[in-house]
């Protein structure tokens, strides 16, 4: 049965430094029950709007509040500058994206725990993006706490969650032995690499404890960094922390989150890789891409190498 809350819309105060215009300002959804809490970004929003939203409906991926904009020009000189730094994507470029059989099997898993049904746990998983990826939520514990204040579960079952929370994250992380190696090689050519991702807090938890952590010279989350992709935040702040400007980066990912536009927009190249994991592989807010495009981040020191050439 489809459970629904109530929400109020409220426009929130801009700040005058924001250099945001009216039509991107970020807005607030508060129910009036205790339990549901969300944030948003819409564009002209209702002074005041009343709405509803079900738990059974199928969730979108918010794509941000960057107001999209034509990609900027690029010299061909610079196009032909061997790129010292590559930030990758997480989740469909670095691992597996998760298939729609996997995500049921989880939801199933935290349906046993908070006495639910597996349908109204993969909603409420699915309804709690957000809130999850954009900072809202600073730990796995938080997000735990969240799940069981849906449900109106016991609060004996947070202990179970963050158990369940982090052994999820730890497998969601596992990367094959022949992506390892690519990256091997990449720093052995010079190459400074970062991760960049859409990511919740039992990932970044789990990170540093990865097979692929070792290999990265800086991580930016966007549960760390408050803002999703393709906010431009989230490619600033990479960028800043790999100490590099953005016509030394490459760019690197599946295109979910229209991040291969973000990346753009932001004045590094990009390309695109297949989804890793298949096709069946969950992805939001991707967006039509016509640049370059390899089949794996494996591809990745071959393309460098022979990058400049016709």
């Amino acid at each position: 049965m489809a459970v629904k809350s109530s929400f109020l819309v409220c426009r929130t105060p801009e700040k005058a430094s924001s250099g945001r215009s009216p039509a991107s300002r970020r807005v607030r959804f508060c129910t009036r029950s205790p339990i549901y809490r969300w944030s948003l970004t819409m564009r002209y929003p209702p002074t005041c709007t009343s709405m509803s939203t079900s738990l059974s409906a199928p969730a979108t991926h918010p794509v941000g509040d960057v107001l999209l904009a034509p990609s900027p020009q690029r010299s061909s000189a610079a196009s032909a500058l061997r790129p010292t730094a590559v930030i990758l994507d997480l989740f469909g470029t670095l691992v597996a994206a998760p298939s729609v059989v996997e995500r049921r099997a989880a939801a199933a898993q935290f349906a046993a725990i908070l006495r639910v049904s597996p349908a109204v746990a993969e909603s409420i998983l699915s309804d709690s993006w957000q809130a999850r990826h954009d900072g809202e939520m600073a730990s796995t514990t938080e997000v735990a706490v969240h799940l069981v204040a849906c449900c109106a579960a016991t609060a004996a079952c947070v202990d179970e969650l963050e158990v369940l929370l982090a052994r999820l994250a730890h497998v969601r992380l596992q990367a094959d032995a022949s992506l390892l190696q690519a990256l091997e090689q990449l720093r052995r050519g010079g190459a400074r690499l970062a991760v960049l991702s859409d990511a919740s807090p039992d990932i970044a938890e789990a990170w540093s404890s990865s097979d692929l952590a070792p290999h990265f010279d800086a991580v930016v989350f966007s549960c760390r960094a408050g803002a999703v992709k393709p906010d431009r935040l989230l490619f600033h702040a990479v960028l800043r922390n790999l100490g590099v400007a953005p016509q030394q980066a490459l760019y690197c990912g599946d295109g979910g989150g229209d991040e291969l536009a973000g990346a753009e927009r932001a004045r590094m190249r990009a390309v695109r890789v297949e989804r890793r994991g298949g096709p069946s592989g969950l992805a939001f807010g991707e967006t039509a891409w016509s640049g370059r495009a390899i089949p794996n981040v494996e591809a990745l020191p071959t393309l460098l190498d022979r990058w400049g050439q016709r």
